[in-house]
């Protein structure tokens, strides 16, 4: 459940961050977003794979706001 949260979280300052001259604020979520999928991961390794939903949803949403935070850094010149 935390990581669904820090998923959610996550994505919320992810978009924020799309924002021109805002783009700094990705060098703060990616590793945000990276806690939020260790937390994730931990918890798909410790609860049956009948409940691991909330678990699998959490490490996606993380894993988009990775993903999509270092686009931004690198589109920007990791200032922008």
């Amino acid at each position: 459940m935390i990581s669904l949260l820090w998923g959610i979280v996550a994505l919320v300052w992810m978009v924020l961050a799309l924002i021109p001259l805002v783009g700094w604020a990705n060098w703060l979520l990616i590793p945000f977003a990276a806690v939020g999928a260790i937390l994730a991961a931990v918890a798909l390794a410790v609860t049956r794979p009948t409940h691991n939903a909330r678990a699998k949803t959490g490490l996606i949403l993380n894993g988009i706001a990775i993903v999509v935070g270092a686009i931004r850094l690198a589109l920007g010149g990791g200032l922008l």
